[in-house]
């Protein structure tokens, strides 16, 4: 796999943050877990329950140690947005990321909730509607 960078982009690759000064081209001979930077959130974006599902389950992917103990809260913080969310396709979404931690594939999980964030977005803060014509 071919992934290119440009200056100053980071990489994230099993854990280690690697950060390229110019632009470059780097081929992946094998199998690695990694995030492009435009795909991390930090923390203090993580601020509806499913950014913050995201949110650990790339901490799974930048941080294989913390793999255990993240999953368990990712399947609590699951558990809790299937509580609270009514959508049928929020519920299907989160039942599918929950399989797919399951299954190790977190980035497909990650892929999952990045395409759940507008729904969230449209139940979590609704736009509000328009005033309403004065009757003269």
């Amino acid at each position: 796999m071919n992934i290119s960078l440009r200056a100053d982009e980071k990489l994230y690759i099993n854990g280690a943050v690697i950060r390229v000064d110019r632009k470059v081209t780097i081929e992946l001979l094998n199998d690695v877990t990694f995030l492009l930077e435009n795909h991390v959130m930090q923390a203090n974006e993580a601020t509806t329950p499913l950014k913050q599902i995201y949110f650990v389950v790339q901490i799974m992917l930048m941080d294989p140690q913390s793999t255990q103990s993240a999953m368990a809260l990712a399947r609590k913080l699951i558990d809790a947005a299937m509580a609270t969310f009514e959508t049928p396709e929020i519920l299907s979404g989160l039942k599918t990321v929950d399989d797919l931690i399951k299954r190790s594939r977190n980035f497909d999980a990650m892929k999952t909730l990045r395409g759940l964030f507008p729904l969230e977005q449209a139940v979590v803060f609704p736009a509000t509607p328009a005033a309403a014509p004065h009757a003269a």
